[in-house]
């Protein structure tokens, strides 16, 4: 005889939907716990750390990694957050590098402003548009066709400057570097203002529920009428387009475009998978990758404070997506 499972039993399926959501709630509410307790040592340790030009401090250096982790996260939404085939851009960091190349080299052969501004940002989206190509139009699995390209995209950057450092400066570059506005930075303006805009894009218009449709369930996007390849191609040209805005900014606060761009993937990879984490479904948002920069920021501010080694900041960040991915992966199957 069968017998009937009471709607409380965790076999039944209101029993396990309760538990998914505990589940969820539970990981959402220990990464926030986490986060106030790292912030709250640092604050009790390291001094100045809790000071108003302190915190100003790390949401200005935050910006360019807030910029390049957008464009991941738009990627990893998508095209998925499984962690073998899902969407990811490995190639971001080096195409930023590249644009700060292009950025410098044109600003020092004398073209104006927005033509050094329309070529990086060019740049950076050809880029992008050449890897979702190799992702849509060839079939290759985005981890292996972005790395590839992160390759590609790196021996053009030193050809480029032949690896070394290229100096420059312009009006444009004085602004965005000392420019202060109501007290606040002309880069915090910049990842405020960005924040802003995508996350509008990404949680209010049908363009972003069309990507998270996509990336969540791509067969029954295609049988409702989307085209999944497109929506595909276009995170990873709207990736390389914050490459080109980012390296903007490298250049506006390094005074020159620098070897080394590339050593950003990781910080962009913690940011964007962390960012995860705070999502009911595990999938990034926006507010969730603006916490995760943030974050990553004072973590790596509070080391320095306290005269630790800046390798420690790369082993935690390594760390974090080894966490992060394990916990996804664990808890994404209960949701089929």
């Amino acid at each position: 005889m069968t017998m009937a499972l009471s709607p409380s039993s965790p076999e039944s399926p209101a029993g396990a939907s309760r538990g998914k959501a505990l589940a969820a709630a539970a990981i959402r509410l220990g990464a926030l716990a986490t986060f106030a307790a790292i912030m709250a040592y640092f604050a009790l340790t390291a001094r100045g750390f809790a000071t108003p030009f302190n915190i100003v401090n790390v949401i200005e250096q935050s910006a360019i990694l807030g910029i390049l982790a957008f464009g991941m996260s738009v990627v990893i939404i998508g095209g998925g957050s499984e962690v073998q085939t899902g969407g990811i851009d490995l190639s971001l960091a080096a195409n930023a590098g590249l644009c700060a190349a292009v950025f410098a080299t044109a600003t020092n052969a004398g073209l104006p402003a927005p033509m050094a501004i329309a070529a990086t940002l060019g740049t950076g989206m050809l880029v992008g548009a050449v890897n979702g190509f190799a992702v849509v139009g060839l079939g290759i699995l985005p981890l292996l066709a972005t790395l590839a390209s992160m390759n590609i995209v790196a021996g053009i950057e030193l050809t480029l400057t032949e690896n070394t450092v290229l100096s420059t400066s312009s009006p444009l570059l004085s602004v965005l570097s000392s420019g202060r506005f109501l007290g606040i930075s002309a880069l915090a303006w910049v990842l405020i203002a960005a924040s802003v805009i995508v996350g509008l894009v990404i949680h209010r218009t049908p363009v972003g529920l069309r990507l998270y449709a996509v990336g969540g369930h791509p067969e029954a996007a295609r049988a409702a009428g989307l085209n999944v390849g497109l929506h595909v191609w276009g995170t990873y040209v709207f990736a390389g387009l914050c490459a080109g805005l980012a390296a903007i900014l490298i250049v506006s606060r390094l005074s020159a475009s620098t070897p080394g761009t590339g050593e950003l993937l990781l910080s962009i990879l913690a940011a964007a998978l962390l960012g995860t984490v705070f999502s009911r479904r595990f999938v990034p948002t926006v507010g969730g990758t603006v916490l995760s920069v943030i974050f990553i920021g004072f973590l790596a501010n509070g080391f320095q404070l306290l005269h630790l080694s800046s390798y420690w900041v790369s082993g935690v960040q390594g760390a974090l997506i080894l966490l992060v991915v394990a916990v996804t992966s664990y808890a994404r199957p209960q949701e089929h």
